[in-house]
């Protein structure tokens, strides 16, 4: 049957319901998700354990272990990384000094997106078609777009922590979830059941498709949360932001959750506030990246602090040079893929790393902001449009929207093998004549702010 049949609807309904909703919640998270886990061919239940065990020991015994952890990581990458074994040869770099004192690890220089884009390969531990791998692309607001590539023990890894920091917060397997994901508008009704499916089944988990946060679009998506009643909403905060306004305005405020988890931008105080407050609801921050997985959390809520995961990775922050106010930049070395080890890696998100007697924490955070852009009058956020040249249009390897310029001016650098004229066909079957269409070379694009950083949209 197809995924939008009336019975599907009526069993949604049904399953909101207590003790129904309980039964469902238990059976996928504590049944479905292990057979799942075993027909994947994945490990991510002893991983939680292997977190939960590392997090109540003291922070001195954890830091120990994350010393070691950049050494063995450190020396796994010399060993077998090609553009390690040249640095490390020509810095005369010995891993395991950082055992004794990790500043040693400032012998390196820093890894940027464009020296992995640059080194390719190189920057492997071994040929991606000797074992199963997992390729992920960089949201590029931060810096060009970039593919980084995951071996399934880091794949596992990232998954685990994830479910061990929504544990923490009182997200437990049995606790539906519910993320808000793009809507295609091309998009054919699935048929029921569905891999995927299963896989929101054991979950726990539901989506929201939208493609607009307009009044039209926003009702839509609170009428959703209210007859699914997640216990965790999961987006981008200026999404949940434009939610929250709108709920405020023509409801004066409601509750259709208990936890609110923002990632993938910056969540500003003001932003934070209006949620909990329209929302009457928690909202916790998380910070994650594409290239290294979820690397902090408020694991303690907001008041605790936002922890950083020195399980995953060693913490840096550098102060930019030429900035007056003393910004740092957030740098990482991780520890858990092996396929394409991250060593010293600068994300382009601002932020202290202060060390306490608790852990490793972030201060000052300012980090990744998605516009929102019009097309045809409609209000769309930038990480719809970026799914949709993904997905959709296919053969960009990277992308800009020129507010300044009536009507908004899309610039595009193609993938080699593109056609600009197939890919101006996709475009205008999606947006018709909402932009003019400019192919440019990546040293077109306009660039924003004292330290020239690249943004999806310039306004000014």
């Amino acid at each position: 049957m197809r995924a939008n049949h009336p019975f599907l609807r009526y069993s949604e309904s049904l399953f909101v319901r207590q003790p129904f909703r309980t039964l469902k919640g238990f059976a996928g998270g504590y049944i479905a998700y292990p057979i799942a886990e075993s027909r994947e061919k994945r490990s991510v239940r002893p991983k939680i354990q292997e977190l939960r065990e590392h997090y109540r020991l003291p922070m001195p015994h954890r830091r120990r272990i994350a010393l070691e952890r950049l050494a063995g990581m450190l020396e796994f990458a010399g060993a077998k990384v090609p553009y390690y074994q040249d640095l490390f040869k020509a810095r005369q770099f010995e891993p395991a000094k950082v055992k004794q004192d990790p500043r040693y690890l400032e012998e390196l220089p820093y890894l940027t997106k464009d020296i992995i884009r640059e080194q390719g390969a190189r920057l492997l531990s071994g040929p991606l078609e000797a074992g199963q791998h997992h390729a992920c692309k960089t949201g590029g607001s931060t810096g060009l777009s970039t593919t980084i590539y995951y071996d399934q023990e880091g794949a596992d890894y990232s998954s685990a922590v994830t479910n061990y920091c929504r544990e923490r917060i009182g997200k437990l397997r049995h606790r539906s979830e519910l993320h808000f994901a793009c809507r295609f508008p091309d998009q054919a009704i699935p048929q029921w059941p569905s891999r995927e499916d299963f896989k929101c089944f054991a979950m726990n988990r539901s989506n929201i498709f939208f493609d607009r946060i307009d009044d039209q679009g926003l009702e839509e998506m609170w009428r959703t949360l209210k007859r699914r009643k997640p216990y965790l909403a999961h987006s981008h905060p200026s999404t949940m932001y434009a939610l929250a306004c709108y709920v405020q305005r023509k409801y004066g405020g409601g509750k259709a959750f208990q936890v609110f988890e923002s990632s993938g931008e910056l969540l500003e105080p003001h932003a934070r506030d209006m949620i909990a407050s329209a929302l009457r609801c928690r909202v916790i921050d998380r910070y994650g990246l594409a290239e290294l997985g979820v690397m902090a959390y408020e694991l303690d809520g907001h008041e605790g602090g936002f922890q950083i995961l020195e399980s995953e990775g060693w913490p840096e922050s550098r102060v930019l040079e030429g900035n007056p106010d003393g910004t740092h930049e957030l740098v990482f070395t991780g520890f858990r893929n092996k396929l394409m080890p991250l060593i010293r890696y600068a994300t382009g998100d601002n932020a202290r790393v202060q060390e306490t007697e608790k852990g490793f924490f972030l201060t000052d955070v300012v980090g990744r902001i998605h516009d929102v852009v019009p097309i045809n009058g409609v209000a769309h956020p930038t990480h719809h449009i970026q799914d949709m040249l993904d997905h959709r249009v296919g053969g960009i390897q990277e992308f800009q929207i020129d507010l300044r310029t009536s009507p908004p001016t899309l610039r595009i650098v193609l993938e080699p093998h593109a056609n600009a004229e197939d890919t101006t066909a996709r475009l205008r079957h999606f947006w018709q004549d909402a932009f003019t269409i400019a192919y440019v070379g990546h040293d077109d694009f306009v660039r924003v702010g004292s330290r020239a950083k690249f943004r999806h949209v310039v306004t000014a």
